[in-house]
């Protein structure tokens, strides 16, 4: 496994990429049809939800101490998986 700082990078990496990516998709839900906007909205609200926990994961992982850190990995990544399946279940509905 990865050190402390590597795996903390790698993480903030790929939930930055994907908060990036949430910007452009947030943005074509304010393009689509009435009728779908509002159920597109509801999926978007769900990301940042996610997106917050996510962070939080995160958070929570870079204040552990080196000796328990790996403890939270199991957790950070079933959060950030959710964050990765509902971004990608979005981006296959627009």
């Amino acid at each position: 496994m990865k050190n402390k700082d590597a795996y903390i990078a790698e993480m903030k990496s790929q939930l930055d990429a994907l908060n990036a990516t949430m910007h452009e998709l947030e943005a074509k839900v304010a393009l689509a049809q009435a009728d779908m906007r509002a159920k597109y909205e509801e999926e978007v609200a769900k990301l940042r939800h996610q997106s917050t926990l996510a962070q939080a994961k995160l958070d929570e992982l870079r204040a552990s101490s080196e000796a328990s850190w790996t403890t939270l990995v199991a957790g950070t990544e079933k959060v950030r998986d959710a964050f990765v399946h509902s971004f990608h279940y979005l981006k296959s509905q627009l």
